[in-house]
This record gives structure tokens, sequence and C-alpha cells, in this order.
């Protein structure tokens, strides 16, 4: 089922997910147990994100370095599968520009209708670890909105391979990114909601917003988007906090703020425990007033902290 028809459907706040495809050599097993205390809450969907590959240099018995194409959380496609078979509830993987070309990308969308997958969250993706700025993979795709044009077509039956006749049309679901503090990257928020505008024009259904903690932001971004002629459902996502160095990882890493009653309070705390009881009041508040005022659904990002996010879940459903 699409997200946008879960939305569509709903009577009240639905519930999703996201969760981190397992480290290479863990096994699928360790997803599933961080999944498990998650399932009673009946979410929509769960997301999983997608990780580029990255590239190392190994050095060689000789002294020689040689230069080695790793990706250290392979499987996003197949994990979606593997989750709806296991839990029955609708999965949407992410697809990035970085690390893909765009024949890459065709047969990346080819195996996940396959699979049954009939939703994705276009993105751009982050630059690679030793790159300073993005810049796309030969023959790739540079932008989310020429990314998403590419599932649009392929929703339409147009392929890469012109000659091809009588194709079967895809049915893609189509989520984007959108930031409530503003893409680091754009001049101003004025631009990024024109970028976000485009990728809407572009036939993107839904959109989900980088977590935020401060849910006036939210409302504002709403209201500017609403403002600029942008109508479809915009998802909150939400994240825990549970550790003091996240005070200074989370604002640098994701360019937000934190409020400043959120901060200090958290200061206060000597131990990780305390900010993590610190980090779930938050969240519970951030919740239930977003609940209050109806938007369409609640995403938490469980990253590492699947208990956390079911305790908040819990005194909400």
């Amino acid at each position: 089922m699409k997200v946008i028809d879960h939305i569509n459907q709903a009577k009240d706040t639905l519930i999703s997910f996201e969760v981190l495809p397992p480290l290479k050599g863990r096994g699928i097993e360790a997803l599933y147990n961080h999944l498990d205390p998650l399932m009673e809450f009946k979410p929509a969907f769960i997301n999983v994100t997608y990780h580029r590959s990255e590239h190392v240099f190994k050095k060689n018995a000789d002294g020689s370095f040689q230069k080695v194409v790793v990706r250290k959380r392979p499987g996003t496609e197949s994990i979606c599968a593997a989750i709806m078979n296991k839990y029955n509830v609708d999965t949407v993987p992410h697809l990035i520009c970085g690390g893909f070309s765009i024949n890459e990308t065709e047969d990346a969308l080819i195996n996940l209708h396959y699979l049954g997958i009939d939703n994705v969250l276009v993105l751009r993706g982050d630059a690679a670890k030793n790159e300073t700025s993005f810049e796309p993979e030969p023959g790739g795709h540079k932008y989310a909105c020429d990314l998403l044009k590419q599932v649009v077509n392929l929703n339409s039956g147009v392929y890469l391979e012109d000659e091809l006749k009588n194709t079967h049309k895809t049915k893609f679901c189509i989520g984007v990114a959108g930031y409530p503090e503003k893409h680091f990257e754009a001049p101003n928020m004025a631009a990024d909601l024109q970028y976000l505008k485009s990728k809407v024009e572009c036939g993107a259904d839904y959109i989900i917003t980088q977590m935020f903690f401060d849910n006036a932001k939210y409302y504002a971004f709403v209201k500017a988007c609403r403002e600029v002629g942008i109508t479809v459902p915009i998802i909150p996502g939400l994240k825990p906090v549970y550790n003091r160095k996240q005070l200074n990882v989370l604002p640098k890493t994701f360019h937000i703020d934190l409020p400043p009653e959120l901060s200090v309070e958290m200061e206060k705390c000597k131990t990780d425990a305390e900010v993590e009881r610190v980090g779930s009041e938050w969240l519970l508040y951030q919740s239930k007033d977003l609940k209050q005022n109806g938007v369409p659904v609640l995403h938490y990002y469980t990253l590492g902290r699947p208990h956390v996010v079911a305790n908040v879940v819990k005194e909400i459903v």
C-alpha cells in the first residue's frame, strides 16, 4: 500500500519508523531485534535508509596502497522485502543520487517493483566522506529532482532504452525531504522552499522533514510551504536525544538548533542515562503537541534507540 493512501485513509495520526540496514557481517536478526519492540504500535510504514559506498585505501603487503570500494550497510532493497514478509508492513526504501548511475538507478527501481515495493523516498544524499561538496557518480544524477523525474518516468512506462515497446508502468509513491530549518546548502529559506516546490511539481506525493526539536519551526515551515503553493502532506521527523555528545553533534551534523529549554536541562545532566530521560520527556512533549495539532504521521528516527521511541509511543497511541 502506498504511503499517500495510508495518509488519505487514516482517521487519526499514524506512526512510522526509520531504521538503518545492519552493518555488514551482523545479519538481519540484528534488525529484527531492533524492530520487534516497535511492531506492537502497528506502524503504517517503515523507512529503510540507504548508505552510499565509500572509498578506502587498503595497505598491501609490499607497502603500496589499493583503493577499495566498501559499502558498510548493504541490502536496502532486500531488507525492505524481508521486513514486509516478516511483519506484513509497508516499507519505504531510500533512493539516493550518490553512488548510482542512472542505469543502476533504473535497475534498482525495477528490482524494487519486482519485490512488490511501491514506495520510495527520493534524496540527493550526502557528499562522500572524502569530498567537500556533493559530486554525482559518472552518469548519475546531481539533484534529487532529476532522480525524482526518473522515477516518474518509470511510472509512465518511460525507460532509458528508447527502443523498448509496450513497457510496463511502475506505481511508485514518491516522498521527498523537507528542511524546517533550511538545507545548509540553500542560500536562504525562500530559495529552499522553491527547490522543494519544484520537487513537488515534478511528482512528489508527500514530504518528510529532517529532525527538529522545536515544534514552532515545523509549524512555521508548513505555513510557509502552504503559502508558496505546496499542498502535499508534510510529515514531521522526530528523533530522541540520548547522550551528551549529541548536544554538539546534532547541530553540527544536521545544521539544526536545539531549543534553549532542552539544552539547558541536558547541560544539568551528569550521566547519559539522565540525558536519555530528559530527551524522552522532550520527545513525548513534541509528539503529543504535534498529534493534537493533527499532523498526518509521527515519523520516528529510531536509529540505535528503539526502546526510547517505544516508551514514548506507548504514551500517545
